[in-house]
């Protein structure tokens, strides 16, 4: 080989590598294809009533194991992480295992209903800050917008109406401020439902009431939010009205209904979201 020759087969290696390493950073510059994974209610201590919670450990730890296999880009649960509120044990279980998912692996916790008390009084929402951290925050991923807030304020507001207050005026400055020409997606994860199938659906337990309900969906579509996220439900539901689609998904802990305990892989390619719910005995191959 010729010194002519040898030049040439460097600067075609560096062509092939620099394709590679730009290939891998407009890869994770946001408009391309990603996927996440949502879990909710693992609810350390539900199936024997805070007797002992061996089978949740063994459901999250399951699922953790398959994030990390599957490598999502992050890992959102959306409430209920325990089932007695600020129950030390079932606290540091939950604790334990999610240290065990792959520290490049993001994960955001949420609050439920079981983490702050159904109806809390300002000391639980001080506690659950100094155990879990903010009940209400925003993260992001190329070009969506995650915003997870605390849903017991929506549900049942009555005894922490200045929290309340808070988080509803951080909210429509967040929605307010969102710079769309970054973010192609907001989507809002929560724990409990707006709704479960119909957004003039009676108000029950597992949905957000009526009055507050229509004040935030009209928010969120006045400000370009098209899905939301949440749990509580303990089985899958799906609802849509005119703006945005209302996902709830099933228990990573005790199943309620039919469907069986796993959780939901969600793919954004763009402003295109897909999802699907796996359960813990049928993960896919591979994600996207």
């Amino acid at each position: 080989m010729n010194k002519y020759q040898g030049l040439h087969t460097q600067i075609l290696l560096f062509i092939i590598a620099s394709i590679f390493t730009t290939g891998c950073t407009v890869r994770k510059g946001g408009n391309n294809a990603f996927s996440f994974i949502q879990m909710s209610d693992p609810q350390f201590g539900m199936f024997r009533k805070d007797t002992s919670f061996e089978y949740e450990t063994a459901h999250f730890e399951k699922a953790i194991s398959e994030s990390n296999r599957l490598k999502p880009t992050f890992v959102v649960v959306t409430g209920d992480l325990i089932n007695r509120p600020f129950d030390a044990p079932q606290m540091a279980e939950y604790k334990r295992i999610i240290k065990q998912l792959d520290p490049s692996i993001p994960l955001y916790s949420v609050p439920g209903n079981h983490d702050v008390g159904n109806t809390p009084v300002p000391n639980d929402i001080t506690k659950y800050r100094s155990s879990f951290g903010d009940e209400y925050y925003t993260f992001s991923y190329g070009s969506m917008l995650g915003i997870v807030l605390n849903s017991v304020y929506l549900h049942s507001p009555q005894n922490v109406p200045n929290e309340a207050k808070q988080q509803e005026d951080w909210l429509i400055k967040t929605l307010q401020t969102v710079n769309h020409k970054k973010y192609k997606n907001i989507f809002v994860f929560l724990h409990h439902p707006l709704f479960l199938k119909e957004e003039n659906e009676a108000d029950e337990y597992f949905n957000i009431p009526q009055a507050r309900r229509k004040k935030y969906l009209d928010l969120f579509a006045a400000n370009g939010v098209k899905y939301i996220f949440a749990g509580h439900y303990h089985r899958n539901a799906f609802g849509r009205n005119a703006n945005l689609d209302m996902v709830t998904t099933g228990p990573v802990g005790l199943a309620l209904g039919k469907d069986p305990s796993g959780f939901r892989i969600i793919t954004v390619s763009g402003t295109s979201v897909s999802h699907r719910y796996y359960a813990l005995d049928s993960m896919p191959g591979t994600i996207r």
